[in-house]
């Protein structure tokens, strides 16, 4: 199946909640994503179809505060749609890299980027599995915190680019597995969490961590 030509025949490019600045193509009811399922039988969980709220949180600051990131480049990790990416070019990033281990998230990450009129560069990586950090200015972060095992290797890879002289931003709307205890909230936002089975908005926040 021809992912990109999937993605725009299905998933409708549509303003993003919180930031109508930004469209992205984003998964309804009759998308179709059972599809892609069949199809491949490694297909995973398309968290790159819809928004999340760290995410919302993290790209709302960016554009609230296009001094975070003017000049800069950034790394959007974990980028499913690249939302975080596209806002951080809208901006002022001089460079923006979305690395996500999903190659269905890069295809839609590069697509959304060709949307926004932005470029973005989207690879498929995993940084968290050794290895220096990457060569950028600024780390951004949203929703990575959601299950245990993910927390534990990406805790220590932003904590050795915080480590490098990077700055780290991370949204997330208070996930259990969250290091709040090493992290300053830098802003709070209400957002519309796709994760949150009720539907209801809820605050999700912008942290910096430090070293």
């Amino acid at each position: 199946m021809d992912i990109d030509a999937f993605i725009r025949a299905n998933l409708p490019l549509e303003p993003v909640s919180g930031a109508p600045e930004i469209r992205l193509h984003r998964a309804g009811p009759r998308s179709g994503l059972m599809r892609l399922a069949e199809a491949d039988p490694d297909f995973g969980s398309p968290y790159w179809a819809r928004c999340w709220g760290g995410g919302l949180a993290l790209a709302r600051h960016v554009l609230d505060h296009p001094e975070t990131v003017v000049g800069k480049r950034v790394l959007d990790l974990g980028a499913g749609s690249g939302l975080v990416a596209i806002a951080a070019m809208k901006a002022g990033a001089t460079r923006a890299l979305a690395v996500d281990v999903d190659p269905y998230a890069i295809a839609a990450a590069r697509l959304n980027a060709e949307a926004n009129a932005v470029i973005v560069e989207a690879r498929l990586a995993d940084l968290t599995r050794g290895g220096p950090p990457a060569d950028v200015d600024l780390m951004l972060v949203g929703d990575l915190f959601y299950d245990p095992e993910l927390a534990r290797s990406v805790t220590p890879f932003l904590e050795r680019c915080a480590a490098a002289g990077m700055g780290v931003l991370i949204g997330d709307p208070w996930r259990a597995h969250l290091p709040t205890d090493r992290l300053a909230m830098v802003a709070e936002y209400p957002v519309a969490d796709f994760g949150d089975p009720s539907g209801v908005s809820r605050d999700a926040a912008v942290f910096s961590l430090g070293i």
